[in-house]
C-alpha cells in the first residue's frame, strides 16, 4: 500500500513526463465532462444518459479519493471549494435516480474544476512560452467561460425548465450574455425576486470578469518570473534586469529571430 501511495502521489504531483501527461489528461477529462453537462442539460433524461452519469460519477469519485489519499493536509484539501464542488457533483450524478433528477442542476459546479489546476499551470509555465506570455488573458478567458457556463445553467434551471430541448438552453445563454454585457434587449427577462437578484449578480460579477479579460488582452504583456532578490513577479518578456531592484534575470525567451 505504501508503494501504491507513492506511485499515485508521483503521478499527481511529480515532474516526470508521465505525470505531466496524466495531469493534461485530467484537464481533458474535466473539460469533456463540462461540455457533456452543457449538452445534456437541455436534453430529456434517458437510460443512456443515466448510465453515463453513473460512470462519470464513479470516475470523479475515484479521482477525489486519490487526491484525498495523497493530500498532506486532508482537512484543508476537503475544505477547498473545488473539492466541495466535486462532492456535490458526485452526489448529483449518483443519487439522481433517487430524487428524480432534481439534483441535476448541481452539476454546473463541475466548471470550478477548470480554475483550480495549479499543477497544470506550473507545467504550462515551464513548457509553453505562449502560455507564459499570455497567461493573464488565458486565465481570464477561462474564468469568464466558467462563469458564463455556471450562470447559464442556473438560469436554464430557474426560468426555462418548461423547454424540453436545446432551444431553452440557448435562450438561457442569450439572456446571460445580454445581461453580462448590460445590453438588456428586454425580450427575455426574469420576473421573480430571485431571478432579478440573479440578474444583478450576473451584471456585477460578469462585467468585472469581462473587463479583466479585456485588460489582460490589451495591456502590455508581462511574464510571471519571480525576482530572486526583491520578489517582484511580473516582468517584460525581454527584461534582463529587475526594474525594481536591478537584479539580473534569466527569463527564458525565444531569442532573436532576425537575420
Amino acid at each position: 500500500m505504501r508503494d501504491l501511495h507513492r506511485q499515485i502521489k508521483l503521478i499527481y504531483t511529480g515532474q516526470s513526463q508521465r505525470a505531466r501527461r496524466f495531469r493534461y489528461g485530467l484537464i481533458v477529462f474535466d473539460a469533456t465532462s463540462i461540455v457533456y453537462f452543457i449538452v445534456t442539460a437541455a436534453l430529456p433524461v434517458t437510460a443512456t444518459i443515466m448510465a453515463l452519469n453513473a460512470v462519470l460519477g464513479v470516475v470523479i469519485l475515484m479521482d477525489f479519493g486519490a487526491r484525498m489519499w495523497i493530500a498532506p493536509n486532508r482537512r484543508r484539501e476537503l475544505l477547498q471549494i473545488h473539492t466541495i464542488a466535486d462532492l456535490i457533483v458526485v452526489a448529483s450524478l449518483l443519487l439522481a435516480p433517487l430524487f428524480a433528477e432534481s439534483l441535476g442542476f448541481l452539476r454546473v459546479l463541475r466548471g470550478l474544476r477548470l480554475i483550480r489546476s495549479y499543477h497544470l499551470l506550473r507545467d504550462l509555465r515551464r513548457e509553453s512560452l505562449f502560455f507564459r506570455r499570455h497567461e493573464d488573458a488565458i486565465l481570464a478567458a477561462v474564468n469568464l467561460f466558467v462563469f458564463i457556463f455556471v450562470t447559464t445553467s442556473l438560469v436554464f434551471v430557474l426560468a426555462f425548465e418548461e423547454y424540453d430541448g436545446i432551444e431553452g438552453y440557448i435562450d438561457a445563454l442569450y439572456f446571460t450574455v445580454a445581461t453580462l454585457t448590460t445590453t438588456g434587449f428586454g425580450d427575455i427577462t426574469m420576473t421573480t425576486p430571485g431571478g432579478k437578484l440573479l440578474s444583478v449578480f450576473i451584471m456585477v460579477v460578469g462585467v468585472a470578469l469581462f473587463l479583466q479579460l479585456a485588460r489582460a488582452i490589451f495591456q502590455p504583456s508581462k511574464i510571471k518570473y519571480k525576482c530572486p532578490e526583491c520578489g517582484l513577479n511580473r516582468h517584460e518578456p525581454d527584461a534582463i534586469h529587475c526594474k525594481h531592484c536591478g537584479e539580473p534575470l534569466k527569463i527564458e525567451t525565444e531569442g532573436d529571430t532576425g537575420a
